[in-house]
């Protein structure tokens, strides 16, 4: 079963502009910025993370965070996320993987 951030699709796990490549936990992570449409319909772009292993990928998930960005351009949202440092993209990684047991 597949958690609420764990894409179960097979292909594309993530359309959306590539930011970065960071480390975490000796693996190599592609981080993407995707945006999500406002069912509400109110003004502003509203954009997530999305990560994804760079190796393995037989089986690969993709984790996405919550919305996290919100602007009033399509601009100023990737500005702000090509603003993370790769410090913060990796806590933020880690803020979405499970636990380890």
């Amino acid at each position: 079963m597949n958690t609420v951030n764990e894409s179960s699709s097979p292909a594309p796990l993530s359309n959306g502009e590539h930011l970065a490549t960071i480390s975490h936990d000796g693996n190599f992570w592609e981080v993407y910025l995707e945006f999500q449409d406002d069912p509400r319909g109110g003004a502003g772009y509203r954009g997530l993370l999305c990560f994804l292993p760079s190796t393995n990928t037989e089986g690969r998930s993709a984790w996405r965070t919550t919305t996290i960005l919100i602007e009033s351009s399509y601009e100023e949202v990737v500005t702000r996320a090509r603003a993370f440092e790769d410090f913060q993209l990796q806590g933020l990684l880690r803020s979405v993987l499970p636990e380890s047991e």
